[in-house]
């Protein structure tokens, strides 16, 4: 377990304390909201269903308030429940789109395509197309490792995962991209 800093320090007493713990779930939000929605959203490409998650993701960390034993980083935490959250949607949309035929990996590229918020270039689009060719647990890791930066501790304690399966996961992730980049030409 990671050394808790002394804001998140801060933050945890103000929420642990009922009359002080809704004005402190904001500055919570504020905190965790950008990073959050950025961590979604690779995964999920559509803005408005990365907002949607996101609403859900708060809204769980809110319920989940009470039972929170503070044992963890805040943004730890708020990962697991981002990621569950995007997760369980993933699973819902690959649901919804077996009964009409379609890969929900072609989905994702189509709404990538049509997302007036992506200002991508060729290149870009192509590296996004890859990603999103990869299993959602391991295009998360190349996600957080790639764009977010996160070393393997931080990732290890988000996924409850050894660092060498992590390590595992981004290299064979690495490998299927440069795979997919090397086809694509």
């Amino acid at each position: 377990m990671t050394k808790i800093n002394i804001e998140d320090e801060n933050l945890i007493k103000e929420l642990k304390d009922k009359k002080t713990r809704s004005r402190a779930f904001g500055k919570f939000v504020q905190l965790y909201q950008k990073q959050t929605y950025w961590t979604i959203r690779k995964m999920l490409i559509s803005h408005e269903d990365a907002n949607d998650v996101l609403q859900n993701t708060f809204l769980k960390a809110w319920e989940g308030l009470e039972n929170f034993r503070f044992e963890s980083k805040l943004s730890t935490w708020i990962y697991r429940i981002a990621i569950n959250e995007t997760l369980s949607f993933l699973n819902s949309q690959r649901m919804k789109n077996l009964s009409s035929m379609l890969d929900l990996e072609d989905v994702l590229v189509s709404k990538l395509r049509s997302d007036s918020y992506f200002s991508g270039d060729e290149a870009e689009e192509k590296l996004q197309r890859a990603i999103l060719t990869l299993p959602d647990k391991q295009r998360l890791v190349f996600n957080m490792k790639y764009f977010e930066e996160k070393t393997y501790e931080e990732m290890e304690e988000i996924f409850g995962t050894s660092v060498g399966a992590l390590k595992a996961s981004y290299h064979h992730a690495v490998k299927k991209i440069e795979q997919f980049l090397t086809n694509e030409d």
